[in-house]
C-alpha cells in the first residue's frame, strides 16, 4: 500500500483508534472491581461517620460496618418496608421520590438503636450529599455527615468538616408543632440553645441553603417511615 495515499492514512488512523480503544476498555475492565470496592468502602466510611465513628482505617471499614449496621432496609414514601435488604445497593442518583425506594440503615451503637438516612441535594457548584443518623426516638439527631462534588475550597467545602457537622448532634428534626424544622440558617444567627437550627458557613450562604433544602426534602420523604417508628414506640410504652 502506498504510505503516502489517503487510503493508507485513513486505515492507519482507524487501526490506531481501535487499538487504543481496546487497551482503554481492557484497563477499565481490570480496574473496575478495584474501583467499585473503593467506592463501597468510602460510602461505608461516610455512613459510619454519620454515626460519629470516624478515622477507621480502610482495611477495617468492612468489619466495623458489619459490626454496627444490622439492617439495610428499603422503604417507600408511605412508610412501608419494601425489603429488609438491598438498601446499600441503591445508587445515590436513584434516592428520589420518583423511584420510591429509600434506603434506611438500622444500626446498633453502644447498645442503642440508631437510624441512618441518606440525603442528596445541590450546592452552589454541583451536587452535595450526606447521611443523617437519628436516635431510637426517630426525632433527635445522633450525628451527621456531608460531602460535595465541587463546592468552593475554604467556603462551601467546609460542610465536610466535623466542626460544621457536629452542630447537628442533639438537634430535633421537629418543632413544637410537630413540623419538620431542622435547618441551616445564616451564619451567626443560630445559638446553641436552638433545638432545630444549625449555623451556616460564613461566605457560603448558597451551599448552606443547599444543605438546608436537602435536609427538609429528605426528612419529608422519610417522614411517614419515621412517624411509624414513633408510633410503635408510643404503643410499646402503653403496653
Amino acid at each position: 500500500m502506498n504510505t503516502n495515499s489517503n487510503v493508507y492514512t485513513i486505515v492507519y488512523a482507524a487501526v490506531v483508534v481501535v487499538v487504543v480503544a481496546f487497551l482503554l476498555a481492557t484497563v477499565s475492565s481490570v480496574l473496575k472491581s478495584r474501583s467499585d470496592a473503593n467506592v463501597r468502602i468510602d460510602t461505608k466510611k461516610q455512613i459510619l461517620a454519620s454515626l460519629n465513628i470516624r478515622g477507621v482505617a480502610n482495611e477495617d471499614v468492612e468489619a466495623r460496618y458489619d459490626q454496627v449496621i444490622k439492617e439495610e432496609l428499603l422503604v417507600d414514601t408511605s412508610g412501608k418496608i419494601l425489603a429488609d435488604k438491598g438498601g446499600f445497593d441503591i445508587p445515590r442518583k436513584e434516592i428520589k421520590a420518583e423511584f420510591n425506594k429509600l434506603p434506611v440503615f438500622k444500626a446498633q451503637v453502644e447498645g442503642a438503636q440508631k437510624y441512618v438516612i441518606p440525603l442528596v441535594g445541590k450546592g452552589l457548584w454541583g451536587g452535595i450529599w450526606g447521611y443523617l443518623s437519628l436516635n431510637d426516638d426517630a426525632k433527635t439527631v445522633y450525628g451527621a455527615y456531608f460531602s460535595h462534588e465541587s463546592e468552593t475550597a475554604g467556603l462551601g467545602a467546609l460542610i465536610t468538616e466535623e466542626k460544621f457537622q457536629d452542630q447537628f448532634k442533639g438537634k430535633s428534626i421537629y418543632d413544637t408543632a410537630g413540623e419538620i424544622a431542622l435547618s441551616v440558617v445564616k451564619h451567626g444567627t443560630a445559638s446553641q440553645d436552638d433545638i432545630n437550627k444549625c449555623d451556616g458557613i460564613s461566605g457560603a450562604t448558597l451551599t448552606g441553603n443547599g444543605v438546608d433544602a436537602m435536609l427538609k426534602d429528605y426528612l419529608k420523604l422519610y417522614g411517614k417511615y419515621l412517624s411509624s417508628i414513633q408510633s410503635q414506640q408510643v404503643d410499646s410504652v402503653k403496653k
